[in-house]
């Protein structure tokens, strides 16, 4: 077979909005500031330039990947930092492809623990086509076929049944410790994590106010069994949550006006789940909560996590218990598909902007 294109994506520049020009007695220094947004074709870049011969690339005792379906999460920002900058996640390399999780096909194998024709989910590189010496480099590897067989989408595996499913069913269970008629209040709500939590919280009975940036998310909220759902935009969340609260869980996505929103109408001894702030991903100050003070007046009590350190707990639950429940339609989910590598840089933009309808998946390949 003749060689074949294996596009690929490109991290391409640290995104820098702000650059201030500092004079001192002794020089003049230029200070970035990584903020902004990032921007297509500069602060990623779509190249497909390379080629694969699939039947002659040595595999040295691995297999070789065909990556059908890649996740854009809100989490993929932070990455995009000077690697001198610590953080919970490792940078994005200047010069090599993005990563994070997927789906792909086995098509070739000298791996006796991996078959040429499975689907496995892990963490890919953004090309096309790429090989491995061993399940442990797609970290949280899993074999998928079983599910596919009981007619859940690939996609949903980055999804639902990935990655945010699992931040949602991991945190829900380790954290919430919700009781019947409890009022939850998500922020987010129309996202996958989000999504998850508000159909998780209706499964124990509870009240769940969400919150969402648009009307077609808010009619999405709805659909889902969501009590309480609002526009951000246009409505005030204290409002929201002092006529509907007071509010025993929140799960927190967004940060900023809303975690001060949700102290102010926190129950006693409420239970904070923090998971992410995207409020601030994009700008260069963080919103400054005014009433910290709430934390202790009223006992309450901020879990903050990352993935990994619940995985190993939770994993195998997850994955007996949520695919079933979504393909039983228990868990119902909202996807908003691009098609082709090249719509990555597009499709990060969105995801951090809000404009995304659903839970954003790269579809690089049918099959």
């Amino acid at each position: 077979m003749a060689p074949v294109h294996n596009a690929c994506v490109i991290f391409n520049e640290i995104p820098i909005r702000y650059v201030f020009r500092i004079a001192t007695p002794i020089h003049v220094c230029n200070l970035c500031v990584h903020v902004g947004y990032p921007e297509p074709g500069k602060t990623v870049v779509y190249d497909a330039s390379q080629t694969i011969d699939l039947d002659t690339v040595p595999l040295n005792g691995g297999f070789l990947m065909k990556i059908l379906v890649l996740s854009i999460d809100p989490w993929m920002r932070g990455r995009m930092r000077d690697p001198s900058i610590k953080s919970y996640s490792l940078p994005f390399i200047l010069g090599k492809p993005l990563d994070n999780f997927g789906v792909g096909l086995v098509v070739r194998s000298d791996n006796p623990a991996v078959k040429v024709g499975q689907h496995l989910y892990g963490f890919y590189a953004f090309q096309e086509y790429s090989v491995f010496r061993d399940l442990s480099e797609l970290r949280r590897a899993r074999v998928l076929d079983l599910g596919i067989k009981e007619g859940i989408p690939l996609s949903a595996y980055v999804g639902v049944c990935g990655m945010p499913g699992q931040t949602a069913f991991y945190a829900w269970n380790e954290f919430a410790n919700a009781k019947k008629d409890d009022v939850v209040f998500v922020t987010a709500g129309a996202g996958p994590v989000g999504s998850t939590v508000i159909q998780l919280a209706k499964q124990v009975g509870c009240k769940v106010i969400a919150s969402a940036g648009s009307e077609e998310k808010i009619a999405f909220l709805k659909s889902i069994g969501t009590d309480v759902a609002f526009n951000y935009k246009t409505e005030k969340t204290l409002d929201i949550l002092q006529r509907e609260g007071p509010i025993n869980i929140y799960w927190d996505n967004i940060g900023g006006e809303s975690l001060e929103a949700a102290l102010e109408a926190a129950a006693w001894h409420a239970r904070f789940i923090m998971c992410g702030m995207i409020s601030s991903y994009n700008s260069e100050n963080d919103y400054p909560v005014k009433n910290l003070s709430q934390i202790f007046s009223k006992s309450l009590t901020l879990y903050g996590f990352t993935l990994s350190h619940l995985h190993a707990k939770y994993v195998d639950r997850f994955y007996d218990e949520v695919p079933a429940m979504v393909k039983e339609g228990k868990l119902k989910f909202n996807e908003d598909v691009s098609r082709g590598l090249e719509s990555a840089g597009e499709a990060i933009l969105e995801v951090q902007k809000g404009r995304n309808k659903g839970k954003k998946v790269i579809l690089v390949a049918e099959k």
